[in-house]
């Protein structure tokens, strides 16, 4: 059987178009085969869900995944901070979510933090470090300490009402304390130094802090601005190390000037891609590579890995038939040239599109749970030896 004709027997329609009614006999046999495609269904959909899952090499093994940086992987952390306005714990926001609950997850689902955790078969969401209803057990598994709004440059926190890198740092060491408690200080050090850690950041400094509101430009122009994110990515990854973290994977920036409302802002009146964001991104990418390879160099034991999301997503982008994806210039939620996180609310007029599996973009900044799962899945395949 090919694979397309199987997932066909899953529709409705297809159920529908092998029933009869003309006789007992017939609607016997009509609901036989309707119970046994409901089977078969079943058993394709969990062949799938098992084939989502990422193998580890050799004996290798994960204890936890801890993830620090912006919105593409927060899940909650600004819930309670009424300083920013960077917060999506309210409709439409998760509405395909287990129940349809808004999280904090800055998206229509699940964002990459949980596919991650989802594709090692840890568990299936990575809980946000300050959820007040996050339980001492959830510690073990790790936790997601990233603030929607932040960036390596520390003015872009400032600015957004969000936890800095540096204030991440300070709740990561909260986190280590009460890990000891516990679990002991040795199964502790063992879980810290077991833990993939994941280090996203970077686009809202470009997007945010550098080119929309241009509070850096007076100072720096595009090179030198990349070499100050550097220094600081280059710094943190060397604190994480200092706290006994061993595997650490650092996300570079996306191809920033694609996004919806940077299309809107600086593409002109046929809103095309900004190049000169992703030519900032581009660059910064470049020193950003260089830097980690210096960084498995001289850090003792470690496995840094540069993990590039730039390409996938700007795939995506230029190939959305490739993937099934028809819309890629909007956002899901609202006209999607503009709406994101309070602008993207349940009483603005525009509402939500029919079908959000037919974007790339959920909001006009953040990529819908479809665009990361399939972006996500290639970054483990592609890296996931890397850390062992």
């Amino acid at each position: 059987m090919h694979a397309d004709t199987g997932l066909a027997m899953c529709s409705p329609q297809w159920v529908r178009q092998r029933q009869c009614s003309s006789n007992t006999i017939c609607i016997f046999i009509s609901y036989v085969n309707i119970f046994f495609v409901l089977f078969l269904c079943n058993i394709i959909n969990i062949t799938e869900a098992a084939a989502a899952r990422i193998t580890l090499p050799g004996n290798a093994s994960v204890s936890a995944v801890i993830i620090f940086g912006d919105s593409i992987v927060d899940t909650g952390n600004n819930n309670n901070n009424f300083k920013t306005l960077a917060r999506s714990n309210f409709p439409p926001y998760g509405k395909d979510l287990k129940g349809g609950m808004p999280t904090g997850r800055y998206s229509n689902g699940k964002v990459p933090s949980d596919l991650i955790v989802e594709a090692l078969g840890i568990k299936e969401l990575l809980p946000a470090y300050l959820d007040p209803t996050l339980q001492p057990k959830d510690l073990l598994t790790g936790v997601v300490i990233a603030a929607g709004g932040a960036g390596y440059d520390p003015l872009t926190a400032q600015v957004a009402g969000v936890a800095s890198l540096s204030d991440q740092l300070k709740q990561f060491k909260e986190y280590i304390k009460k890990l000891k408690a516990i679990a002991g200080e040795e199964r502790a050090n063992f879980i810290i130094s077991n833990s993939l850690i994941f280090v996203v950041a970077g686009t809202n400094d470009i997007s945010n802090t550098y080119f929309l509101t241009g509070m850096r430009k007076l100072e720096y122009d595009v090179p030198s601005y990349t070499d100050l994110m550097l220094n600081y990515a280059s710094e943190f990854v060397k604190d994480l190390y200092g706290l006994g973290v061993r595997r650490i994977g650092v996300l570079n920036t996306p191809p920033i000037g694609c996004v919806p409302s940077q299309r809107t802002v600086a593409g002109g009146v046929l809103r095309e891609c900004d190049e000169k964001q992703n030519q900032a991104s581009q660059l910064f990418n470049s020193k950003l590579s260089a830097e980690v390879d210096d960084l498995n160099k001289n850090l003792p034991n470690s496995r840094v890995v540069y993990i590039d999301i730039y390409n996938p997503l700007l795939d995506l982008i230029n190939n959305p038939t490739k993937y099934g994806f028809e819309v890629v210039n909007k956002g899901c939620c609202g006209t999607g040239i503009i709406e994101v996180t309070k602008l993207c609310n349940q009483i603005q007029p525009a509402g939500t599109c029919s079908d959000d599996s037919k974007y790339v973009f959920w909001d006009s900044y953040h990529p819908t749970e479809r665009a990361y799962n399939i972006i996500v899945q290639h970054i483990l395949e592609k890296y996931i030896n890397f850390f062992f």
